[in-house]
């Protein structure tokens, strides 16, 4: 079958999240195509990945968790990638599938500073260092080639990732001198999708394939000229991205940071888990109290409560998840910021829509800095 995707990033949440999904929807006969995954960053790690998925024979996806109240241990082994190839040692062979007008989707999932421009790209580099000059180089050849449309879905955890990454390539493609003739293809061709991808991908296995929980998201904002390369039960193609945003953010996300609050604040052991730390009945009353009297009611009065307790109940399933070493330290990486992201904004959505509401925890936590 003929490439229909590809894909910037050889990293584990792609391979136990898009290219599972892309692996049973292909087995369903409802994916456009399987992948070309493309390798970005030149570092060794990821040379590794590479090389792996070039042999060809696929990689594990292990899906280990609870759905309602039921074990999953399950193994997957991923064809869905079917050609792998270096971005900075393989360029010609990554711009041919670029140019192809039967791959109609892009996807990425790049470091975590993927979207950051590099000071030695000038326009003049052949292969350009940053992730968004690539971007550039490749969608200039694809114009040149005939401007066949396409779809590129962003997978990084970003808000509005699709709308800051075309902010990115058409601001560099303007300071690098494209024509009038691409920009106007990039604006009215190109479709950038803002995507929001849930599901906790917690460690690999190597050299490629990944340990997974039994839940999955994968929620797409509705454009004009979307082209949405498989139907799969856990992809959601919507016009209201920010509610699906909101639950994750305000629900999952704060939850895991309430709980690393706690653990700094107490002091608890350095290398304690979200399943250990849940044994303590103090700590699960601490979180319910969060969530019943200062979550909750938001939701309930922007008129997604259902949504919400039933997220919340799913949530505090994978929190649960006997086979998950969630470490709680990792989870407090950059606590401060997470705090005002997490705690504040749902303190600021709190004022939107229940002006008097008190949110004496989440106050707290955020004056402790």
């Amino acid at each position: 079958m003929h490439p229909a995707i590809l894909q910037f990033g050889t990293g584990r949440l792609l391979q136990a999240h898009a290219d599972l999904m892309l692996d049973e929807a292909l087995a369903a006969g409802k994916a456009a195509g399987p992948v070309v995954a493309v390798t970005t960053s030149g570092t060794p790690e990821a040379a590794k990945r590479a090389a792996a998925l070039a042999y060809g024979a696929g990689f594990p996806v292990h899906i280990r968790g609870l759905v309602d109240g039921e074990t999953v241990d399950r193994q997957v082994q991923v064809t869905s990638v079917v050609k792998a190839l270096d971005a900075v040692t393989q360029w010609e062979e990554v711009r041919a599938d670029a140019v192809d007008p039967q791959v109609r989707a892009w996807l990425s999932n790049t470091a975590d500073r993927g979207y950051e421009l590099h000071p030695e790209d000038d326009g003049a580099t052949p292969v350009p260092r940053s992730f968004p000059g690539k971007l550039v180089r490749l969608l200039q050849a694809r114009h040149e080639a005939g401007g066949a449309p396409l779809s590129i879905f962003p997978l990084e955890l970003i808000t509005d990732n699709g709308k800051a990454l075309r902010g990115i390539v058409t601001g560099l493609a303007r300071e690098w001198g494209a024509s009038a003739a691409f920009l106007r293809w990039l604006e009215g061709e190109v479709v950038f999708a803002d995507s929001l991808v849930d599901r906790i991908v917690s460690e690999p296995i190597e050299p490629v394939g990944a340990v997974a929980e039994p839940y999955a998201l994968w929620a797409i904002r509705q454009a004009p000229g979307l082209f949405v390369p498989l139907e799969h039960p856990d992809v959601v193609v919507t016009e209201d991205l920010e509610r699906y945003a909101r639950l994750k953010l305000f629900i999952l996300n704060l939850g895991h940071t309430w709980l690393a609050e706690r653990w700094l604040l107490d002091r608890r052991d350095p290398d304690e888990i979200v399943l250990q730390i849940l044994q303590d009945a103090d700590m699960v009353a601490s979180l319910d109290r969060v969530y019943d009297e200062e979550v909750l009611p938001v939701f309930v009065a922007m008129g997604l409560g259902e949504q919400a307790v039933a997220y919340r109940r799913t949530v505090m399933e994978r929190f649960a998840n006997p086979f998950l070493r969630h470490r709680l330290a990792d989870i407090a990486h950059n606590h401060a910021a997470k705090k005002e992201r997490r705690f504040g904004g749902l303190i600021e959505l709190s004022r939107q829509y229940l002006p008097d509401h008190p949110t004496p925890l989440l106050d707290g936590a955020l004056a402790r800095g």
